[in-house]
């Protein structure tokens, strides 16, 4: 591995995040809110760090090695999370601890925030806020390979380490051409749910606000009661749509464009999700309607948006859930961990794995009862080779026993039992809101600093499904690297 092509490409997407500073700047310039100086400064030391790591690398190969496309990966968002901080604490919102944990909360999708008076940012810091959702959402790494020119063979190393999901399904042969159709897709939808949100009577930049929290299924709202603020059936309506929708695979819908949208109704992983929340949605309605003589309409309302919010990550909350029956608070701890489709901007375990594990625990039980047979797993109109298989159970293991040790550091540092369980499910599967004192009406920002700082590892191990991130821990990975 060559550190110095490591160093370019993080100078070049150093740059580019420099760019991206610029847009809430320039609305800042616009409507005079006091947020223009601290966004200029960041992207100002976004452009010159870049060029600095730009000078000091160099890409003579145009080919990127397997080690390259990690590294590059796992240091660009430990970088961009650093850098994106910059606003909050040059504007003296945040210090460097809470500034970070809420730029990693919004490029991961998680949502949660440390702030306890959103209302009281400037309107272009909170539209920063929600671009780092939205970069964060679809991926640093596929935006800056769709938008930038071809920078050379390998770019699927890069994408493959920032994916979600046990396989890379790629619906095109060429890397370049497939960042670009998801970009698209991830723009329409965009664009969609801004539109939408501005008919139901939001302000253009409140729209885009809760567009882009939507769509990378982040959370991050404009207003301190989230969606809850508009007390809007039609709104928390869209919202939902817009939310089940982005919990599917994204290349989807760069299928279906190609072939039609049948293809969308027939893929397995996206039925059972859909099924999963319709199926949650019921349960919880009918536990309201039961223990708490909720009307059934608005059980049905509330349960679905919040079954829809929490299964996809987003993290949005109309109601506090934190006072519903136990039984409902456990089936959104359950979809917590569970989260959306492999694909998507969603978090959790992924629909797929959910699937081949309890798939492969059957094939295994009927090998026991006829060792001579010869058993494969099918899912989704394909076989799954036992490499694949084993895969997704050492994924599985290591993230219940990172779930298990954020949670015991929690405990330790003084967070109740059971606020530390649904904090650690919540970071890693980036959803945000949880129960007791991180609940639905709370924020991060009493957390003690030794759970800040665990809070913000669990988000970013998280978001990038941990391999990439450990892999940069292990010396053997550094060995003839050019330093």
């Amino acid at each position: 591995m060559d550190i110095r092509v490591v160093l370019y490409f993080l100078g070049r997407i150093a740059k580019a995040l420099g760019l991206v500073l610029l847009i809430p700047a320039v609305i800042a310039l616009i409507e005079q809110d006091g947020g223009l100086v601290p966004l200029f400064m960041a992207a100002v030391i976004n452009f010159c760090l870049g060029w600095i790591l730009e000078k000091k690398g160099n890409f003579a190969s145009e080919t990127l090695t397997g080690r390259e496309g990690v590294a590059i990966t796992g240091l660009a968002w430990i970088l961009i999370t650093f850098l994106g901080m910059l606003p909050y604490v040059f504007g003296g919102y945040l210090n460097v601890l809470d500034g970070t944990l809420e730029c990693i909360s919004g490029l991961s999708g998680t949502g949660a925030t440390v702030l306890t008076d959103i209302e009281a940012l400037p309107g272009s810091i909170l539209i920063w806020r929600s671009l780092t959702h939205w970069f964060g959402g679809l991926g640093i790494v596929v935006i800056f390979v769709a938008v930038f020119p071809q920078l050379g063979r390998g770019m699927g190393h890069m994408i493959d380490a920032e994916s979600t999901g046990p396989t890379s399904d790629r619906m095109m042969p060429r890397i370049r051409e497939m960042a670009k159709a998801l970009f698209l897709v991830y723009v329409v939808f965009t664009a969609a749910a801004t539109a939408a949100y501005y008919f139901c009577g939001m302000s253009f930049l409140v729209a885009l606000d809760h567009a882009f929290s939507t769509i990378a299924t982040g959370g991050f709202s404009p207003y301190n009661d989230s969606v809850a603020h508009f007390d809007s059936p039609l709104i928390e309506g869209w919202i939902t749509f817009f939310m089940i929708i982005s919990s599917a695979n994204f290349g989807l819908y760069v299928a279906a464009w190609r072939k039609g949208p049948k293809v969308i109704l027939k893929d397995a992983e996206f039925r059972l999700y859909v099924c999963l929340v319709f199926v949650t949605t019921a349960l919880m309605a009918w536990n309201l309607v039961s223990d708490l003589a909720y009307a059934p309409v608005e059980a049905f309302r509330q349960s679905l948006f919040q079954a829809a919010s929490i299964s996809s990550s987003t993290g949005f909350v109309s109601a506090d859930f934190d006072t519903w029956p136990a039984f409902s608070r456990a089936l959104l701890l359950f979809l917590m961990f569970c989260g959306g489709c492999a694909g998507s901007t969603a978090g959790g375990l992924k629909m797929t794995r959910l699937q081949l594990l309890v798939k492969s625990i059957y094939t295994l039980v009927r090998q026991k009862l006829a060792p001579r047979s010869v058993l494969v797993v099918h899912s989704n109109g394909s076989d799954y080779s036992e490499d694949v298989l084993y895969g997704v159970m050492r994924f599985f293991v290591m993230y219940v026993f990172l779930d298990t040790l954020w949670s015991v550091l929690f405990i330790w540092d003084g967070v109740p039992t059971l606020d530390a369980i649904g904090l650690s499910v919540s970071t890693m599967g980036s959803c945000g809101p949880a129960f007791g004192m991180v609940g639905p009406t709370c924020t991060y920002a009493d957390l003690p600093v030794l759970s800040k700082i665990v809070v913000c590892i669990s988000m970013l191990l998280g978001r990038l499904e941990m391999y990439p991130i450990l892999a940069l821990l292990m010396p053997a990975f550094w060995r003839r690297s050019g330093w």
